[in-house]
């Protein structure tokens, strides 16, 4: 049997992958929140919440801690960090290959406006 071992990037992307969780997330961001109150802008059970809260934990982007019978859940936003940092490598790609695209346009238009066709013909005199 093989047996496959998913990245940590893996499991980030995975979480982020859902817009339930990134809610949940952006929610998170303003502080600690109960799963009820993670719950309540969706049309979603509270089980169906707790396993959205699972794939988070799982990827390690929130903590849960129970105190009592409440389950309070806050950001932990190390793991973005990551994300961040991956992303960062295609942002500078694109940035680049933008770059070289806006020279190349400017170098094209500086050759279309040559000296011959900035002076007027002599037929164009008035």
């Amino acid at each position: 049997m093989v047996e496959y071992q998913t990245s940590p990037l893996d499991t980030i992307f995975h979480a982020l992958g859902d817009p339930t969780r990134r809610r949940m997330l952006h929610a998170l961001a303003g502080g600690e929140r109960t799963i009820s109150q993670l719950a309540e802008p969706f049309a979603i059970s509270l089980a169906a919440a707790s396993k959205h809260i699972k794939a988070l934990e799982k990827a390690g982007l929130i903590r849960r801690e129970v105190r009592g019978r409440t389950h309070l859940c806050r950001l932990e936003p190390g793991p973005l960090a990551s994300a961040h940092e991956w992303l960062g490598f295609y942002q500078r790609f694109w940035t680049d290959r933008l770059d070289v695209l806006e020279q190349l346009l400017r170098d094209e238009d500086a050759q279309a406006v040559t000296p011959d066709s900035a002076t007027p013909d002599k037929g164009d005199e008035k």
